[in-house]
């Protein structure tokens, strides 16, 4: 695979962007377009590393090396066929995935990993530029119906996989638009949603249903949806947010991220005015979070034109590198400077909030932090030990409220009698099947909040499960117990 000794040749690139100051002003993507000939040499330094771990290190299973090797030799149309095989949607991945491929690579023990990520968001450009992408509607029809319940990632994937199988398949979403967080929990400037417009014309012409504005077990009875499908997925994310139940937290002010962010983002598509109480504009802006979300957060709040933002996190700074902690070829804990960071924020490491401090007319001014420390216990959990006076009082307009999410709404599954692991996502152990046997779970809404690609993945695992459940027996892709795609 790739070039012969390519890997002592050719250093690692990364995606040209606009500078900061200048892209700020505007929620387009910033990325330019590396020349092909810089993607083949990246290709090149893939290496014949007998054993590639980034193909186990991909949720997904993608085959790596080989569409690696296909642009390196140019064979550019070859490379999309590879990706496409194991990945239905590389331009979400290739934006927006933080890529455990490129630090289970080989050559990263000892160099700065292959440009995957990079590779990968580039074939399926250029499949979408030179017109080989188009739609495949499927040869013939089972007569089975599916319905999908949730537009995100993991639920388009099931969705995909399975009309490929000849199932009529119909896919219902309560918001105004098809995408889940994908459209309304990401940014523009991370992915702009005519990505997610062009692939949905793919699969509607494929022949998949879209029903939007629906909220199952609201507007259409859940009863009634198990008498005219013959199947069932769903798949509808983990949407309850994390709470900071701390005094002044029911303050103006004092906001959501996953109530900024969409907010935004629907504004941005024409579709509402901003509202005052989720503008950032000449504010203090506080986001206590320091994940991808809060790192939207920033973004959005600098383009909107905020005074100052400053990031919280609980966690301590994390290495530049790796630690004997995390070796080789485990996702490291390391430092991550995203490119929202890069455009203006002070971040405050190993910071607890304690109270968010109101005015006289009930609006945040102010937050109250102590610094804390982590005492390490072999065989215990960590312990949070807050640092004696460390107390700090930050002026403060509006606080961002980054803490993820504990998992999906109960109100649907329990409409359709179903029940909850321990951790309170909808179970579905057994082959994605849940309590009931034509009912089926991908996504967040069953391993909890995790990765856009585990979505894709669990999309398509559960598609297999639900095929074999309607045929007896399925030819749809499925990965093994080690993550490795079953040879069919």
């Amino acid at each position: 695979m790739g070039k012969i000794k390519g890997f002592m040749e050719y250093d690692r690139i990364k995606e040209p962007v606009i500078d900061p100051k200048e892209r700020i002003h505007n929620y387009k993507e910033f990325t330019l377009a590396p020349k092909p000939e810089k993607l083949q040499e990246q290709g090149a330094r893939c290496m014949d590393c007998g054993v590639p771990f980034c193909h186990s290190g991909c949720p997904l299973g993608n085959l790596i090396p080989d569409f690696n090797d296909a642009v390196y030799q140019n064979e550019w149309e070859r490379a999309l066929s590879i990706l496409h095989s194991t990945n239905n949607f590389p331009e979400f991945t290739g934006r927006l995935c933080p890529a455990p491929c490129e630090e289970a690579c080989v050559l990263g023990i000892v160099n700065p990993p292959v440009s995957i990520e990079l590779i990968e968001k580039y074939i399926v450009e250029r499949g979408f530029s030179e017109g080989w992408i188009k739609p495949q509607p499927p040869t013939h029809r089972t007569g089975k119906t599916v319905a999908v319940i949730g537009s995100g990632p993991a639920g388009l994937a099931a969705a995909q996989q399975l009309n490929r199988a000849g199932h009529q398949v119909t896919v219902f979403e309560r918001d105004n638009k098809i995408g889940g967080l994908l459209r309304y929990g990401i940014p523009d400037f991370k992915m702009e949603k005519s990505v997610i417009d062009r692939r949905l014309e793919i699969l509607e012409a494929e022949g998949i249903e879209f029903k939007c504005s629906i909220e199952i077990g609201k507007d259409l009875k859940a009863s009634q949806l198990e008498k005219d499908f013959d199947a069932l997925v769903l798949a509808t994310g983990a949407t309850i947010k994390r709470e900071m139940p701390i005094p002044g937290a029911d303050l103006k002010g004092v906001v959501q991220a996953m109530d900024f962010l969409p907010h935004n983002n629907k504004a941005v598509d024409g579709q509402h005015e901003r509202e005052e109480k989720f503008l950032a504009t000449d504010k203090n802006v506080i986001v206590i979070g320091g994940g991808d979300t809060g790192s939207d957060c920033i973004g959005t709040s600098n383009r909107q034109g905020a005074k100052s933002v400053t990031n919280f996190e609980i966690m301590p700074k994390p290495a530049d590198s790796r630690t004997e902690e995390h070796p080789w070829p485990y996702w490291p804990f390391k430092l991550k400077t995203s490119s929202s960071h890069e455009e203006g924020s002070h971040r405050e490491w190993s910071i607890l909030t304690k109270e968010f401090i109101g005015d006289a007319q009930g609006h945040v001014k102010a937050l109250r932090t102590v610094e804390v420390q982590w005492k390490k216990i072999p065989g215990e959990r960590p312990q949070l030990i807050e640092k004696k006076n460390s107390e700090k009082e930050w002026p403060c307009d509006l606080a961002l409220l980054a803490l993820g999410f504990t998992g999906p709404e109960k109100t649907l599954p329990e409409q359709f009698g179903l029940t909850f692991d321990e951790r309170g996502n909808i179970k579905g152990e057994k082959e994605y099947q849940t309590t009931k046997a034509n009912i089926f779970t991908a996504g967040d809404c069953r391993r909890g909040q995790s990765l856009i690609v585990w979505a894709i993945s669990e999309g398509r695992e559960a598609a297999h499960q639900v095929d074999t459940f309607l045929m007896g027996s399925s030819l749809l892709p499925q990965k093994n117990k080690e993550g490795d795609l079953v040879a069919s």
